[in-house]
C-alpha cells in the first residue's frame, strides 16, 4: 500500500539519507537500472517540486535518462540492507542486473514508467523538465581539482575525468510503500 506524502514534510529525511546515498532508478524498455547517488537537490522551480540529480557523462544511468526522461528516487526509510547502496554504487548496469543480483522488489509506479524499489520505500516519481551539462569553466578551480582531476591514471579513474549533467525532475508523485 502506498501512503501519499507531501514531499516537503519529509525534507529532513530525504536530505539526511542523500548524504549516505539514495537510489536513482531508470527504465528503458524492459531494462530497469538503479544507481546510488549522493549528489542531489530538493526544491521548487517553475512553481513545481523538483528533485535534481547529477549524473556523470559516462554512466549507464545517463544513457537510460537520455532515452526515457523519467526516474524514481528511492530513499531508505526505516531499517534496510546497506549492501544495496554498496552494490548499486560500485557496479554498472551495463554489466550487471543489480535488481536481480540483490533480489530487489520493484513496485508499480503511479504517474511514470519507472518503478520504485520496495526495500527503499520513500519514493519520488520524477519527470525531467530540464537538463544542463556542466560547464567546466564555470566550476571553481578547487572543485574542478577535487572532483574532476584530469591528471589521474585514466585506466583506473577515467570515471572521475568526466563531468555531470544535471537532470531536473518534477516530482509528480511522492509516497511511502508500506
Amino acid at each position: 500500500m502506498k501512503r501519499h506524502i507531501n514531499v516537503f514534510d519529509y525534507t529532513k529525511e530525504i536530505l539526511t539519507a542523500l548524504q549516505s546515498g539514495v537510489l536513482l532508478t531508470t527504465k528503458v524498455g524492459d531494462k530497469v537500472n538503479t544507481m546510488t547517488i549522493s549528489w542531489g537537490t530538493l526544491g521548487i522551480e517553475w512553481a513545481k517540486p523538483i528533485f535534481t540529480v547529477f549524473v556523470r557523462e559516462n554512466r549507464f544511468t545517463r544513457q537510460q535518462l537520455e532515452q526515457n526522461p523519467e526516474f524514481t528516487i528511492n530513499i531508505p526509510f526505516g531499517a534496510y540492507d546497506k549492501k544495496i547502496l554498496g552494490v548499486c554504487g560500485t557496479k554498472s548496469g551495463r554489466n550487471v542486473d543489480k535488481i536481480k543480483e540483490l533480489g530487489l522488489t520493484l513496485t508499480e509506479p503511479e504517474q511514470i514508467s519507472v518503478p520504485g524499489i520496495r526495500q527503499l520505500p520513500l519514493t519520488l516519481e520524477c519527470r525531467i523538465v530540464y537538463k544542463q551539462t556542466q560547464d567546466p569553466a564555470a566550476i571553481t578551480p578547487e572543485n574542478n581539482a577535487k572532483f574532476y582531476p584530469q591528471d589521474v591514471d585514466s585506466s583506473f579513474h577515467s570515471a572521475n575525468k568526466d563531468y555531470h549533467t544535471a537532470y531536473y525532475g518534477e516530482i509528480v508523485a511522492a509516497y511511502i510503500e508500506e
